[in-house]
C-alpha cells in the first residue's frame, strides 16, 4: 500500500500497511508548513519520512506535530522526530505526564514489546477547545476523553469542507488506560454534532462523505452503549 492525497493539502503519510505494522494512521498537513497528526510506534519513522517526500515535501519543514493521545502507536516517533527535525508537540495536559514520565503502562508500550523514553512535551493543551493558527489556517484541537483522559480530536475546515481528525474511536477500553465509557459517549457525540465531511480515523481509515461518519461513529456508541469501565 502507499501514501495518498486524501483532500487538497492533507496526505496519509503512514499506517499499520504502509510504515510499520505497529503504527497508527499518521496524517500529515500541509498549511504553508508542515504539521503531523500523530508518529506511529517508533520503528516506521524512516519510512513516514520517505513518505512525506514522496509528495514532494521537505520533511524539514516539519513545525508541528499534535499527539492525540498517550498510546505508543501514537507517539513512539516523536522521539526522532523531534531529534531529527526540532518539532514542537503539542498534547493534552491529562495524557501529557504519562509521556514525560515514559509510562510504559499506560502508553502500552509493554504491549507492543517497545522501548519509551521519557518525552518533554513542548505545548499542554489545557482547555476543552484550543485553536493553533498556521498561516491563514487554523486546526481546532479539542478535549475528547474516553479512551484515553487526554485523548483530543482534530479538526480543520478547508476547501468548503470540514476534516476531521478523530483517532481510536473504536478504543480499546481498558481500566489500565484510565478509560471510561460514560466520557467516552459524550465525546463520540461531540464529534457527531461538528457534522464532519471527511473522518480520518486512527487505525481503520478514511470515511467520507457525512453519511459515512455519523455511520461509523454511531456503529460502536451503539456497540458500547451498554458497557462500562
Amino acid at each position: 500500500m502507499k501514501p495518498k492525497r486524501i483532500e487538497d493539502g492533507v496526505f496519509l503519510v503512514g499506517s499499520s500497511n504502509i510504515s510499520d505494522s505497529r503504527d497508527c494512521m499518521v496524517y500529515l498537513l500541509d498549511l504553508g508548513e508542515l504539521i503531523m497528526i500523530d508518529t506511529g510506534a517508533g520503528l516506521g519513522v524512516s519510512k513516514i519520512i520517505s513518505n512525506i517526500r514522496y509528495f514532494g515535501f521537505d520533511p524539514a519543514k516539519l513545525s508541528t506535530i499534535i499527539l492525540t493521545h498517550c498510546h505508543i502507536d501514537h507517539v513512539g516517533g516523536a522521539h526522532e522526530f523531534k531529534k531529527r527535525f526540532d518539532v514542537r508537540l503539542v498534547m493534552h495536559n491529562s495524557d501529557a505526564d504519562v509521556v514525560e514520565r515514559g509510562d510504559t503502562k499506560m502508553t502500552a508500550a509493554h504491549w507492543y514489546g517497545v522501548p519509551f523514553a521519557p518525552l518533554k512535551i513542548d505545548k499542554r493543551l489545557m482547555q476543552e477547545e484550543e485553536r493553533l493558527s498556521f498561516g491563514q489556517h487554523e486546526l481546532i484541537c479539542f478535549h475528547t476523553p474516553g479512551h484515553t483522559p487526554g485523548s483530543i480530536s482534530v479538526y480543520i475546515n478547508m476547501s468548503g469542507k470540514r476534516i476531521l481528525f478523530g483517532q481510536d474511536i473504536h478504543g480499546p477500553f481498558l481500566p489500565e488506560f484510565g478509560s471510561d465509557i460514560v466520557l467516552w459517549q459524550a465525546s463520540m457525540k461531540k464529534l457527531l454534532s461538528l457534522k464532519a465531511d471527511v473522518l480520518c480515523e486512527g487505525h481503520f481509515g478514511v470515511f467520507r462523505p457525512n453519511d459515512k461518519v455519523t455511520e461509523y461513529i454511531e456503529r460502536y456508541l451503539e456497540e458500547y452503549g451498554d458497557q462500562s469501565v
